[in-house]
């Protein structure tokens, strides 16, 4: 009977040692108890939108390595460089300023790549004041040169170049100030797919071009690697170690993908997601794959749209990526232009009105400077934010997403231009998410005394789905004149008032 007594004691205590464990511990346990396999069907189990990221609605990264030296025409300076008869110009303006392309190529570019006024704290200050709620870099572009500590790329930062391990510290400095992190991979492309036929070393799908005149066709064990002079199966197994030791080392919480995953065996796909997937399981992270085309299972990833947009409300979220630079390049070159403030910013909310997340890029010089002109957007951007922060962080689409006049252009990559001229006629919607409030841009500076009509917004049927209460002006919180008929509510846009140049957001207060 005592051992009896002393088992249940036992059992009690246990017990009551479990319950004490903090809650958090609990489900984190809980969390690990699943993995995921590498096959397209476990994979769909993961949850590709969680709710941290559908709310963040702005990220950064940046477009910096070896072709931010030479600042010319754009990051695809190597691709166009081997490619004389077709860009003569890249290798004139090569040869004018290093030498001849047989005695000074594109790797000889790495101990140039100083990014001695690179500072990470700085930088990470930068995203945090333009708003960004996740933020990285681009750990390694179709040229193959690393930017971080890498045991299995030679070509890396932190041996080489900068003497640095970027990515280490700007995702240190990023994590410390609150903000999730991710890290991008091109490097897919970086493969010459002449497939042993020195003849066809003028493929698309090949980042550097096979020439025997230059090292893209060296033998050489490391220089092979950089130039991406590969066999498929080596190629592939040296795509995927790259990014499993990125997500070893540094825990992102999102990888984000260029183009050209299909032209990697789709096994090794499959392994890199289920690895990542496994370790936000052991981190406690819900991380989050993007990619662009139909490159991997919308079930299971983010779509992303380069340069352009939705043309309407989307039922799943998606990304855009777009570049502060007007024109040309999303590395850094010499007399780069860029877009307004206005331009920039109201095609940010069109794509924040049609379910859309914006990873913006911008072009630090090779020695690491963000210069003034980039700055200066990315502070206009958060100033706007922290005014207006509620009308975008953690909101939901309306069931339509606006009304206006502004044409837009067929994007390169799909859907609509990311440079439409919007203007005060243009109107968008998000929505709160618990429905108590709608909120109304109005896409530029509407002079006093003009009235807005929503007409639109009820002329399929419906308007918002509890009557309102009252309107106000976002910045000041001023009740507003309005009006509601059979078909359509309208506002007068208040005197007195401080409207931004950029644009403005009325609430409409909902019961």
């Amino acid at each position: 009977m005592n051992n009896i007594v002393k088992g249940l004691l036992i059992i009690l205590l246990f017990w009551s040692c479990e319950d004490s464990k903090p809650k958090t511990e609990t489900a984190l346990a809980t969390k690990t108890d699943t993995t995921y396999e590498a096959n397209w069907e476990s994979l769909s189990k993961h949850n590709e939108d969680p709710e941290w990221f559908h709310d963040s609605k702005l990220g950064i990264y940046f477009h910096w390595g070896l072709y931010s030296v030479p600042a010319y025409g754009s990051e695809w300076y190597p691709y166009r460089l081997y490619r004389e008869n077709e860009y003569p110009d890249y290798k004139e303006f090569h040869e004018k300023n290093y030498g001849k392309l047989e005695d000074f190529g594109y790797h000889d570019f790495i101990p140039m790549f100083k990014a001695e006024k690179f500072d990470a704290e700085s930088w990470a200050d930068l995203f945090k004041t333009a708003g960004a709620k996740f933020a990285g870099p681009v750990a390694q572009h179709h040229d193959g040169f690393a930017m971080w500590d890498s045991e299995i790329n030679p070509w890396n930062s932190a041996d080489m170049g900068p003497k640095k391990d970027i990515t280490g510290e700007i995702l240190t400095a990023i994590k410390k100030r609150g903000l999730k992190t991710m890290t991008s991979f091109h490097h897919a492309r970086q493969r010459q797919r002449h497939e042993g036929d020195s003849t066809k070393w003028d493929t698309y799908n090949s980042h550097f071009a096979y020439n025997p005149k230059y090292p893209t066709s060296s033998e050489d064990a490391d220089l092979r690697k950089f130039y991406g002079n590969l066999p498929q199966k080596e190629f592939d197994q040296y795509w995927l170690d790259q990014v499993n030791e990125v997500v070893d080392k540094y825990s992102p919480d999102m990888l984000w993908y260029d183009v050209w995953l299909n032209h990697v065996a789709e096994d090794k796909i499959e392994e890199m997601s289920a690895h990542f997937f496994n370790h936000g399981l052991k981190t406690g992270q819900e991380g989050v794959i993007i990619a662009k085309h139909d490159d991997l299972p919308k079930d299971m990833s983010i779509l992303d749209i380069e340069q352009g947009g939705k043309k309407d409300v989307s039922e799943k979220v998606w990304m855009t990526d777009i570049t502060v630079s007007d024109k040309g390049s999303w590395c850094y070159t010499n007399g780069q232009v860029y877009k307004s403030p206005e331009m920039l910013l109201r095609n940010m909310i069109d794509v924040w009105s049609k379910n859309g997340v914006v990873l913006l890029n911008i072009s630090p010089l090779a020695d690491g400077t963000i210069n003034k002109e980039q700055r200066d957007l990315l502070t206009n951007v958060g100033g706007w934010l922290d005014v207006y922060g509620e009308a975008v962080y953690g909101t939901r689409p309306f069931h339509i997403y606006g009304f206006g006049h502004a044409k837009a252009a067929e994007g390169d990559h799909g859907g609509q231009s990311a440079k439409v001229k919007y203007t005060a006629g243009d109107v968008r919607f998000t929505t709160s998410k618990d429905k108590k409030s709608l909120y109304v841009f109005l896409l530029g500076k509407p002079k006093a005394g003009t009235k807005i009509s929503l007409g639109k917004m009820n002329n399929i049927g419906y308007g918002p789905a509890s009557p309102v209460k009252r309107i106000v002006e976002l910045k000041s919180g001023k009740e507003v004149k309005w009006n509601k008929t059979e078909r359509t509510y309208s506002f007068t846009v208040p005197e007195g008032v401080e409207l931004s140049s950029l644009a403005n957001v009325f609430k409409m207060e909902l019961e």
